[in-house]
């Protein structure tokens, strides 16, 4: 019988203890019986992506959930760019970036006036034709929308992605100017890579602020888009798909564009599923299309944001309310999950996102359990960041996660053993068959 792991993914799920919830959590806060069944039916534990206390974007708790070395990691940009089908060269340089207010102020220092701004989709479309196409010094940038203001610029020709951010993703904050960063200070292609930038974001700041439909939102009292904001450029480095490296033939199933993007990096499937508003609905359908595709994959990543966007309203009841909602939906479907032998069921977050206080991400671990078959069980009967502390799984960080799975699906390879000429982690790997020839 072979097993195959899914991996429910509540992304942010992760956080602190909040006055108005008595010092607990949201997720000790939030009636979880579902969750809590799923804890005391197997082992739990903590997890985290890199070091206790450092916080992380989804990408790269993501990509180490997935098996992906850190100098593998391309970038945001650069997934970003592939989840919208955009074709990338290995020289090319992908930048993340959206439409905000900025402006200057009596030194002309621009500052962040407002880092999301609401406008129409015509409007949106007219922002991002105004201001697509642009060569500077030999450097050709071209802007591709992704997803409502946000999009990609591509960067073309003699370019680095060792450059600084230019969003400093808190209202009232002083831009950033684009830099070589210290490590390529003396590397033309990186002075060259800033100096594209900033002209190009100085273009881009006066053509949007004298775009009509600006000024009138302006003079109506309407925050206008009149700028963009630059961070996280990368490029793109060879990476063994998932396959290659870990015999496991993946599916994503989520909404966003970046786990798209991260998908097609990592040689795994993407489904898209859309988010209707229902948090709890739409997991359990995520869900129930994960079991109906166990035959044809063998990892497969079910996610839901909704965690993570709740948290970062700061309000810490909403994310309880969010909580709740998962539970729910996660009921309705546990039973296939469970009483399936060949399932190995994983359930954690990417990373903790705080409901309150001026972090976007916090550095805290995050709860995780693993449950079915063969799987030990502790005395954990609670799915929070505190009881899983207890448990059987300890503290896991970066790539022991997959290894994990590995183990549990009885795929791991004993150290020392190369039955392949390829450096794999899973067994038994593939290789050529050993043919007597009868004439030897």
């Amino acid at each position: 019988m072979d097993k195959r792991c899914i991996l429910i993914l509540l992304d942010g799920l992760g956080d602190r203890s909040h006055p108005q919830l008595g010092g607990l959590t949201p997720l000790q806060a939030a009636h979880t019986p579902c969750l809590d069944r799923l804890a005391a039916a197997g082992a739990n534990g903590l997890y985290h992506a890199t070091f206790f206390g450092q916080p992380l974007p989804s990408e790269n708790a993501h990509f180490a959930l997935f098996g992906g070395l850190p100098g593998e990691f391309p970038g945001r940009g650069p997934l970003e760019a592939l989840g919208a089908g955009l074709a990338l060269s290995p020289d090319d340089v992908a930048v993340l970036t959206h439409f905000a207010h900025i402006g200057p102020d009596r030194d002309h220092r621009l500052a962040l006036l407002r880092d999301k701004v609401a406008v129409s989709p015509d409007e949106a479309e007219t922002l991002f034709r105004s201001v697509d196409g642009f060569e500077h010094d030999g450097v050709k940038i071209s802007l591709h929308p992704v997803g409502g203001l946000f999009g990609v610029l591509v960067l073309r020709g003699d370019v680095s992605p060792f450059v600084t951010d230019t969003n400093p993703m808190v209202d009232g904050r002083l831009l950033p100017p684009p830099l070589p960063r210290s490590s390529h200070a003396d590397d033309p292609a990186a002075r060259r890579t800033a100096d594209a930038l900033r002209a190009y974001l100085l273009h881009a700041h006066r053509t949007l602020a004298n775009l009509p439909f600006n000024r009138e939102r302006a003079e109506a009292g309407l925050v206008p888009a009149d700028g963009l904001v630059t961070q996280r450029a990368g490029r793109l480095v060879p990476c063994p798909s998932m396959g290659a490296r870990y015999g496991l033939r993946g599916l994503c199933i989520t909404s966003g564009v970046l786990f798209a993007g991260l998908a097609r990096f990592l040689g795994m499937d993407f489904l898209s599923a859309p988010d209707t508003g229902d948090p709890g609905a739409d997991l359990a359908d995520r869900v129930r299309t994960a079991l109906d595709r166990l035959d044809d994959f063998d990892f497969i990543h079910v996610h839901t944001k909704t965690p993570d966007q709740a948290a970062h309203t700061k309000d810490p009841l909403a994310k309880v309310r969010v909580i709740e909602s998962l539970d729910r939906g996660l009921a309705e479907v546990a039973e296939r999950l469970t009483d399936d032998p060949r399932i190995l069921l994983a359930v954690t977050a990417d990373h903790s996102t705080p409901s309150c206080g001026p972090l976007i991400h916090s550095g805290e671990p995050v709860p995780l359990l693993f449950a079915g078959e063969g799987v030990r069980r502790d005395q954990v009967t609670r799915f929070d960041e505190v009881s899983a502390a207890g448990g059987a799984l300890g503290s896991m960080r970066g790539r022991e996660f997959l290894f994990s799975v590995l183990n549990l699906l009885d795929r791991a390879r004993l150290a020392g053993i190369h039955d392949s000429p390829d450096p794999v982690e899973y067994w038994p790997g593939d290789h050529p068959p050993f043919i007597l020839d009868p004439k030897e």
